[in-house]
């Protein structure tokens, strides 16, 4: 699994003109999954997210975990493009929606169960995402 993990004041999701998901200061996380991922991956890209020292704190870096930040997951196969050919992207590493669709929301589920606040876009939607980006601080993870 692959996440571009930032750390945002402020993050929305809209879909047909309605805002479907944001938060304030926290993390936007854009999830994308390939074919050989599973729950156990989906749930070690969770703790990951949570637990990233990217805030500043009086001691060091602290997490969202730490601050009770809460964190928007948008689902992002695009992710798996593979552009080394050409000008197409080719989607052939990206998971089937049918795969996917249940694995981004055990990301969601396991950062609920850790505690934190979690807002979503929706799965296969059009959707516009925005978000002003803090530092800037933008990583890209993969378990």
């Amino acid at each position: 699994m692959r996440a571009v993990v930032s750390r945002v004041s402020t993050a929305a999701v809209t879909v047909g003109g309605a805002v479907v998901g944001e938060i304030g200061p926290g993390l936007l996380s854009l999830v994308g999954v390939g074919h050989s991922d599973d729950g156990d991956r989906a749930r070690q890209l969770a703790r990951k997210i949570h637990a990233l020292r990217i805030f500043p704190g009086d001691d060091g870096a602290v997490s969202a975990a730490d601050l009770g930040l809460p964190v928007l997951v948008v689902s992002q196969f695009t992710l798996y493009a593979d552009t080394r050919k050409g000008r197409r992207p080719s989607w052939g590493e990206a998971a089937p929606g049918e795969v996917a669709e249940p694995l981004v929301e055990e990301v969601v589920a396991e950062l609920r169960r850790r505690g934190a606040r979690v807002a979503t876009g929706v799965f296969g939607a059009q959707m516009q995402v925005s978000s002003v980006n803090e530092g800037p601080m933008t990583l890209l993870l993969e378990v």
